[in-house]
């Protein structure tokens, strides 16, 4: 019996080495293509947090500075962001660069573990299955961009999904959440789902150390955290191009339709009220349902789609409403509606809206250029009225 069992543990050991093998493997072109680019192209949000951690270093004020030209990028990040990314400053730009490449994969590999675990708890062929799963989020187009600009969207997917759906963590729950708060403001959302869904332990805990790491930097670089809390963080053009086709938030929406400020103002603010109630009452429900991957799903969407800004990087939460919609894997009707999300988040589909504008083709090119955001609605509804009507029927 034991010898059985060693065996069995002998082959399941073997068999997660050659899955790692295979995605490796699968992966090297999306690799090959990013960290071979022009070095003024390459991972230029990496080259950001470098340099955010390298004025640190050099005793510079942080909030001042933009990377070399043609980018000319400014550090838009909170100040505890920077401290972090000291650690980066103090690597070669070749050897930062694979380290955070490195990173990106084994966070989406936790953000898959999770977000499928329904259907790989139970799969004979667990870790065949997860290679599958890791190549096919891999080249979705929100995850290609993470490697192509060496962006920190999907760890922060990983933080706030392990914080909130881990059975057992081994880290005080909520503090994860905190983290990821601290450093970009967006997962911020995650408070609203704990208040709205009375997990008031957790709740506190993310609120403690999202303060505590807001406050340490007052102490630590007191001038770059005023210039940020005070000055930088109200100034939208540090973001970029806010009416950019990569803005795929409902202001950026409604920004590429040119109407006047003030109308847009008012209809974003209207749609911000109606999509956040919609989205947390939905998360709130699929927690009581015992869903938490859908729960999440559903908040990390409204961290995309509520922001002033939201890029299509942002929308690494869709590998967990890929999770959510498969569910266990046993609803044929849920696995062939999940493959047809897959493709629409692998195909560009904003840049043919472009396409659509630069031939003069009207409305049409404007739905097409909004498809991202557009398609994260319609998730919303999926997860909120459909997913739970086809749990009730299977």
């Amino acid at each position: 019996m034991t010898g059985g069992r060693a065996t069995t543990i002998r082959r399941q050991w073997w068999a997660w080495a050659i899955a790692a093998l295979l995605i490796a493997v699968a992966v090297a072109p999306l690799v090959q293509q990013w960290l071979t680019n022009p070095d003024d192209q390459r991972l230029v949000d990496l080259d950001v947090y470098r340099t955010g951690g390298q004025m640190i270093l050099d005793g510079r004020a942080v909030y001042e500075f933009a990377t070399p030209a043609p980018q000319l990028l400014p550090f838009t990040y909170p100040p505890v962001a920077a401290m972090l990314a000291v650690l980066l400053a103090k690597m070669s730009w070749d050897t930062a660069q694979w380290v955070w490449t490195a990173g990106v994969f084994v966070s989406l590999a936790v953000v898959v573990a999770y977000s499928f675990r329904g259907v790989l708890g139970w799969a004979r062929y667990a870790p065949w299955l997860f290679a599958f799963l890791m190549v096919a989020c891999a080249y979705l187009m929100p995850i290609r961009d993470q490697v192509r600009f060496g962006q920190v969207d999907i760890l922060l997917v990983a933080l706030c999904l392990a914080d909130c759906v881990a059975r057992r963590p081994w880290w005080p729950r909520g503090f994860l959440i905190g983290l990821a708060t601290a450093v970009k403001l967006t997962p911020g959302v995650f408070l609203i789902y704990l208040l709205v869904t009375r997990q008031w332990r957790t709740f506190f805990m993310a609120a403690f150390a999202a303060a505590l790491l807001t406050l340490l930097p007052f102490v630590v670089i007191p001038h770059d955290a005023a210039d940020f809390w005070f000055s930088a963080l109200f100034d939208p053009n540090r973001l970029g191009a806010n009416a950019a086709t990569t803005n795929q938030s409902i202001r950026g929406m409604l920004i590429r339709l040119y109407l006047p400020d003030a109308v847009t103002s008012v209809i974003w603010i209207a749609l911000v009220a109606v999509v956040g109630w919609y989205g947390f009452r939905g998360a709130r429900a699929a927690y009581q349902a015992k869903d938490p991957i859908t729960a999440v799903a559903l908040v990390g969407l409204m961290a995309v789609l509520l922001s002033p800004v939201a890029w299509i990087h942002h929308l690494a939460w869709v590998v967990v409403v890929l999770g959510a919609i498969v569910g266990d894997g046993r609803d044929p009707v849920r696995v062939r509606v999940a493959v047809g999300v897959w493709l629409y988040y692998v195909l560009p589909i904003p840049w043919w809206g472009v396409a659509l504008k630069v031939a003069g083709v009207p409305v049409l090119d404007k739905i097409v250029q909004n498809g991202y955001g557009l398609g994260a609605l319609g998730l919303v509804w999926l997860l909120v009225s459909w997913l739970p009507k086809r749990r009730d029927l299977a």
